[in-house]
């Protein structure tokens, strides 16, 4: 058991409910990764459904109030089984008080039609990019528990055309990532931690210094569109790419795709989030 399986661990208490620890290693400014969190309910979620031919397809976490370091509790509920799919939800409460909500579907494969208009994109490879601490605008406890190397130019680096806050025409973000302690287990947890765990696009407009308080998520979804290939090693970096489009009212979007090294999409994503 790696550090990530470790710090998002659930332990069953009955009745649907786990116990939980939420570690200070995952922090960004104040209070958990939202990725980290995310990754933790749907491993509460999987447990309650226990059903190995149902993987998760969707997941969607909306964050109501910061977790703090500590204990947790997570309350399932299995809201309908259906004959293809099931729905649950899951409340993430520390003394009382409502962190983070979720509401997930889990299905089996299913016949149908399948085309694709996604292509992964062409870039250098992760053994020679820039690691992403090179570019870090200040030190975040969560950036040590992931190796991130930047290929993107929204985060080209301090000599670069993109670096954060520059004036490049799209806030786009991204690069190679992987944990930095393995050996991981090919599982959605660690692609749902994935999708949350690279500096906002929005960095490539605006300076993270501009921001006091961040990025907070307000809400993250998460659409398993893969599981990882048996011919792929989890440990490997996969591809992650985030853009946003529209910032306004204090708020932006971001869209994200997680890729493997071979092209194979596992998940999309898109969270709404506060601007500072």
């Amino acid at each position: 058991m790696n550090r990530f399986q470790r710090d998002t661990a659930v332990e069953p208490l009955g009745g649907g409910a786990f116990g939980a620890r939420i570690d200070r290693g995952w922090w960004i400014l104040r209070g958990p990764n939202g990725g980290y969190v995310a990754a933790l309910l749907l491993r509460a979620l999987t447990a309650a459904v226990a059903d190995p031919a149902r993987p998760p397809r969707s997941l969607t976490v909306h964050y109501a109030s910061p977790p703090v370091e500590g204990d947790a509790l997570v309350r399932t509920a299995l809201e309908r089984v259906g004959r293809t799919v099931t729905a649950a939800t899951a409340r993430l409460e520390q003394d009382g008080k409502l962190r983070a909500l979720a509401l997930a579907s889990f299905a089996a494969p299913r016949p149908g039609p399948a085309f694709s208009r996604l292509a992964m994109p062409e870039v250098a490879p992760p053994e020679g990019a820039r690691p992403l601490e090179a570019t870090a605008a200040f030190p975040i406890p969560m950036r040590e528990r992931f190796e991130s190397r930047s290929v993107f130019p929204a985060l080209g680096g301090p000599a670069g055309p993109g670096e954060p806050g520059s004036a490049v025409s799209e806030a786009v973000a991204g690069g190679w990532i992987r944990l930095r302690e393995g050996p991981p287990a090919a599982e959605p947890a660690l692609v749902a931690a994935y999708t949350d765990a690279w500096p906002p696009a929005i960095f490539a407009r605006v300076a993270p210094t501009e921001l006091a308080s961040g990025v907070p998520t307000l809400d993250l979804t998460v659409h398993f569109r893969a599981p990882w290939p048996a011919d792929a090693d989890p440990g490997d970096f996969c591809l992650a790419l985030f853009r946003s489009r529209l910032a306004r009212d204090g708020f932006v979007e971001e869209d994200g795709e997680i890729w493997t090294r071979g092209g194979v999409l596992l998940a999309q994503s898109r969270q709404l989030a506060l601007l500072g």
